[in-house]
């Protein structure tokens, strides 16, 4: 069995950080195809931990090219229980500022063209999906940036969208209408996906702009915001430091059985490949 309990989806730049002691990089295939690119599996302060870059190291995959799928079958493979996942996103609150951190627990789906669920091909799952985030890790991603002093919202809604082009203002004030308070492009497929890994699944939201709903007079430089993408980083670099220290010992979330009951498919009804390649996945209700 893996010593890997926790893995990290986010910027390459998330493992070049101090105390992070490389101790190899795993170049695996999946059912799926392969992963976004190598995992990097290191040791921060004293737990095994395994990072993969969500759009490849160099930044070379779109949001919508990202083979999700890969990614997650990937980690659990590797003995990931909880995924801390990091991403830019932006403002939709005055009160959520560039730079600020929020620890989000909802999801609104505004994405057209994503695989979505590891169900099909003669297998039918339905995911119950109205706590998209597992509370306890969030609790700890929390915490963690509160110890920290940095700025942090507990709870959030993240709108995500398909990307790769930004909103338009008009489609910005209508996702503020909604409710929502920050928008991406990424976090809710993993968050989906994981979920029907039975993973705990939780993200860092980092703030690196308004959405275009705010129009003021000041001018922005790419400069700015830059400096905002820097801070971004080493704030969640401190995150998951602490985090990591502080992850429990057993899962008592409803995680690790929240697919005990959804899969509505026949037993003799579901391929023989299928139940092969979803072995880790949901290999446990598969006869």
């Amino acid at each position: 069995m893996s010593s890997i309990r926790v893995a990290v989806i986010g910027g390459s730049g998330l493992y070049e950080m101090s105390g992070f002691e490389l101790l190899e990089e795993k170049e695996l295939q999946t059912p799926f195809g392969a992963p976004s690119d190598k995992i990097v599996i290191g040791r921060l302060e004293g737990v095994e931990i395994a990072f993969l870059p969500r759009h490849g190291k160099g930044h070379f995959i779109l949001p919508s090219e990202i083979n999700y799928r890969a990614n997650i079958w990937a980690l659990k493979k590797l003995g990931a229980e909880f995924i801390i996942a990091s991403a830019a996103c932006g403002s939709l609150r005055e009160d959520i500022h560039p730079g600020d951190i929020v620890i989000i627990d909802q999801f609104i789906d505004r994405t057209k063209r994503r695989i979505d669920t590891f169900m099909g091909e003669g297998i039918v799952g339905h995911l119950v999906f109205a706590d998209p985030i597992c509370p306890n890790l969030a609790e700890v991603l929390y915490q963690s940036a509160k110890d920290l002093g940095l700025r942090v919202h507990k709870g959030g809604v993240y709108v995500c969208i398909e990307g790769p082009s930004f909103s338009t203002r008009a489609e910005s004030r209508l996702y503020q209408s909604w409710g929502a308070d920050v928008i991406g492009m990424t976090n809710l497929t993993e968050a989906k996906l994981a979920k029907e890994a039975e993973l705990c699944y939780a993200s860092i939201a980092l703030c690196t702009d308004y959405d275009c709903w705010r129009q003021t007079e000041e001018v922005v430089t790419i400069e700015q915001v830059l400096e905002v993408m820097r801070k971004n980083i080493e704030n969640c670099q401190k995150i998951i430091r602490e985090a990591v220290k502080n992850l429990p010992k057993e899962r008592t979330c409803p995680c690790p059985k929240i697919m005990e009951n959804a899969i509505i498919t026949a037993q003799e009804k579901i391929p023989e490949k299928i139940k092969k390649d979803l072995e880790i996945i949901v290999g446990k209700y598969l006869k």
